[in-house]
């Protein structure tokens, strides 16, 4: 069996697990969340833990088999807890401003840029415009989000500027002139 995947979810207070055929609801103080389960996979409630069992032992559903445990797991820690990313943005005249549902972002570029957010994603940004703190309940579209920002202007290999995550380590080439 899967090391990760006959591992028992524990449920925390306050969040509500509904499992209706092959849909299962996740519902906590932050929100709700859905999602399709594979087929051939079956998820239970026993003793106050989440349960998730495969019905054969192919590759592909070994596969899923973790796969579906995590998934489950991030969306319960989601609807409690929630999540968060930050983004840095380094370089002269590079900025972010956060306005209610989108953000505006001076890259370099000869024009401004402006970024939708989607459902269920809020930003914030700091006093100085260089970080924006993107927070959910959903893992996958902040981490989407999150990539999609970065992509903008990824960071440069020489000069270190452009959109990062908070904590990312760049390595800079050296230049044209070999420095050392």
């Amino acid at each position: 069996m899967s090391r990760i995947g006959k591992k028992p979810i524990i449920l925390p207070k306050g969040v509500d697990i509904k499992i209706d055929g092959k849909l299962i609801a996740v519902k906590g103080s932050k929100g709700e969340l859905k999602w399709d389960l594979p087929p051939d996979i079956n998820v239970s409630l026993r003793d106050g833990n989440v349960i998730v069992d495969r019905l054969s032992d192919t590759k592909k559903l070994k596969a899923l088999h973790g796969l579906t445990r995590n998934i489950i797991s991030n969306m319960i820690t989601g609807v409690n807890e929630g999540y968060q990313k930050v983004l840095e943005i380094i370089g002269v005249g590079y900025k972010a401003q956060v306005q209610s549902k989108k953000i505006a972002m001076a890259l370099g570029y000869s024009h401004p840029i402006e970024f939708l957010l989607p459902e269920g994603i809020t930003a914030e940004g700091d006093p100085k415009q260089t970080k924006i703190t993107l927070k959910g309940i959903d893992k996958q579209l902040i981490g989407q989000v999150a990539a999609n920002l970065r992509a903008l202007r990824p960071p440069d290999i020489y000069k270190g500027k452009g959109v990062r995550y908070a904590g990312e380590k760049i390595k800079l080439k050296a230049g044209k002139a070999g420095k050392k």
